[in-house]
């Protein structure tokens, strides 16, 4: 699923959109919206050319639009895209690429 945005990350950032937080325990209860994680895994939107070293080395970046990937829990801010909270993190920030 492709997602148009106007939102174009620069060197080593990753636009992140959240998949939804879970509704209920594995028990079948449902949660209030105040104790819900935030989630952790999300949708590569749109990522950054990737960073210029000092000495001219290129570090290209290993996301690309559309994988699932999980992230650190408190890493990266949080930017407003329509009516939902997206996530824009550096590429370090990602822990790994969900199957």
């Amino acid at each position: 699923m492709t997602i148009k945005t106007n939102i174009k990350p620069l060197f080593d950032h990753v636009l992140i959109k959240p998949l939804q937080a879970e509704e209920k325990t594995a028990g079948g209860i449902y949660l209030p919206e105040n104790v819900k994680e935030k989630p952790q895994i999300g949708e590569v939107v749109a990522v950054g050319p990737g960073i210029v070293h000092p000495k001219g080395e290129v570090e290209k970046m290993v996301v690309k639009a559309g994988d699932k990937v999980y992230y650190t829990k408190w890493g990266g801010n949080e930017v407003k895209v329509g009516n939902e909270e997206w996530k824009i993190v550096k590429q370090t920030d990602i822990l790994a690429i969900v199957d």
